[in-house]
């Protein structure tokens, strides 16, 4: 299976780009980066590049940002455009295998977020055993 332009949600950044591939390679819906149906999100580009791009289509990201929390400007960047972020959450590093498992174990509560909250801003961490919204304190 492969991503379909029309069909697209979900976007995988590099963070994760292993369980991007995976992601893609079941789903119609969803295209990792450097993918050629989004040829402004290429591998390399700066968060400040593909948050508005990404945000503009209207997909969701699914990311593994270990310091998303202390990253002010990439917070900023993706509330100024309304971003809307699961990452994959955890201190220990994992295989994409482990990634996909637990994406896939969320994925009806995700697709349930999604429906209930179609506009951003807002950032959910994929827990191992729960997913919990993260709201920035200072944004500004």
């Amino acid at each position: 299976m492969a991503p379909v332009a029309s069909r697209l949600r979900f976007y995988v950044d590099e963070s994760a780009a292993g369980l991007g591939l995976a992601l893609a390679a079941a789903r119609k819906d969803t295209v990792p980066v450097g993918h050629s149906l989004i040829p402004e999100c290429p591998r390399g580009a700066l968060d400040t590049e593909w948050i508005p791009e990404v945000a503009r289509r209207g997909l969701v990201v699914i990311a593994r940002d270990k310091k998303l929390r202390t990253k002010p400007v990439e917070i900023r960047t993706l509330w100024e455009h309304g971003l809307r972020v699961f990452n994959i959450g955890g201190k220990r590093d994992m295989s994409t295998w482990d990634w996909l498992v637990r994406v896939v174990r969320h994925w009806p509560q995700m697709e349930q977020i999604v429906a209930d909250r179609p506009a951003g801003p807002w950032i959910y961490m994929l827990n191992e055993k729960a997913i919990v919204e993260f709201t920035p304190q200072d944004i500004n």
